[in-house]
């Protein structure tokens, strides 16, 4: 890197990085937990006038190269009045989570290179939702019913026979036997990896809705990003296969079907692209599903390729928060527990108020 270089991660002298910028004038804070219409040529035309007022340069001269990867930061997870808002503990997480992560992407535009966000991408007929399932009386089970692997094999809960008539040719397993078998390997397979069992979720971040869009004041940041460095918005989209669960971007819940035949594929290409980067940063909801488990896999990839690469991770503790539904369930200690053990495995654990000079092997 050169020394000279007017965004380097270098402090000034005794004072901020140089790197760190103000934010822009039109970021509100107060707007966090809203939804409303980002005005785009007005803001691309103000991202290439804040980019010359503070000498942002492309990022192609990026070093180190930096990746910014939001997990799944839209409305249906981040807005009070949508379908599963992540509230935390504290009943604001997603809301408080994202005006930091808003406030750490302005601040330090200058050096983050890529911003890929995660798109939880769903349609209606899919195996955790309602309409998948019937009983004997042709009920659907209500959001948030866990079925079990007792449920599957005494017939409680079994699959609907009209959704399986909408399923893509290449993932109809046979007759309508060979896809209740399919249910319940797919239960089995859920309790053998000791995540979650089979959740029932309410309909959210549905394909073509406005759940599914990122919420408008992380939209505006990226957006913004996308004219200030020249970098176009990595969106990555997960969650549309209509036979697993799929909270990691990175993995399915199951791979294959009861006879071995792949249903679903690792998304290897997305996890060679995150560690070609010299830094990923990750951030996004929910800490204690999507986040927690998208981690675990870019660290089992880690392991397996080179453990030395663990290093180049800084996950955001400040901007990602725990599913809570008071009185129902608190994932919060078993999020804070897959946060230890990802520090213990040597990623770091960082703040985003943090200047990003004095986090561990980005100072230069």
């Amino acid at each position: 890197m050169n020394p000279e270089s007017k965004h380097s991660l270098r402090p000034k002298y005794g004072s901020k990085p140089e790197y760190e910028l103000p934010a822009p004038p039109h970021f509100d804070p107060s707007k966090a937990g809203q939804l409303w219409r980002v005005p785009y040529q007005q803001r691309a035309s103000e991202a290439r006038a804040w980019a010359k007022l503070h000498d942002i340069r492309s990022m192609v001269t990026d070093r180190p190269r930096i990746c910014l990867m939001p997990i799944d930061v839209q409305n249906s997870f981040c807005l009070p009045d949508f379908e599963l808002f992540v509230a935390g503990r504290s009943g604001r997480g997603a809301i408080d989570d994202n005006v930091r992560l808003c406030e750490f992407i302005y601040r330090n535009m200058a050096v983050i290179t890529e911003i890929a966000p995660t798109m939880d991408t769903h349609t209606a007929m899919q195996i955790f939702h309602e309409v998948f399932w019937i009983n004997d009386k042709e009920e659907h089970p209500p959001p948030m019913t866990i079925i079990s692997v007792c449920d599957v094999e005494t017939g409680k809960w079994r699959i609907n026979p009209d959704v399986a008539a909408n399923l893509p040719e290449n993932l109809k397993s046979g007759d309508y036997s060979s896809l209740r078998q399919y249910a319940l390997h797919y239960v089995k397979k859920l309790e053998a990896s000791g995540k979650y069992p089979l959740v029932i979720w309410p309909y959210h971040a549905m394909l073509g809705g406005v759940g599914h869009a990122l919420v408008s004041i992380v939209e505006e940041a990226l957006f913004f990003h996308n004219f200030a460095r020249h970098s176009q918005t990595g969106f990555e989209i997960k969650g549309g296969n209509p036979l697993t669960e799929h909270y990691s971007v990175l993995s399915p819940e199951v791979l294959d079907d009861v006879d071995g035949k792949p249903i679903a594929l690792k998304n290897t290409r997305f996890s060679k692209k995150l560690l070609d980067f010299d830094a990923v940063i990750i951030a996004g909801q929910a800490k204690s599903h999507c986040v927690a488990w998208t981690i675990a896999d870019l660290l089992g990839e880690i392991m397996f390729q080179d453990p030395k690469l663990v290093k180049k991770v800084y996950l955001l503790e400040d901007c990602t928060s725990a599913v809570v539904v008071p009185g129902v369930v608190d994932f919060t200690e078993q999020a804070e527990d897959a946060f230890k053990k990802f520090a213990a495995a040597g990623m770091n654990v960082v703040k985003s108020t943090e200047p990003m000079s004095d986090w561990p092997g980005l100072a230069r």
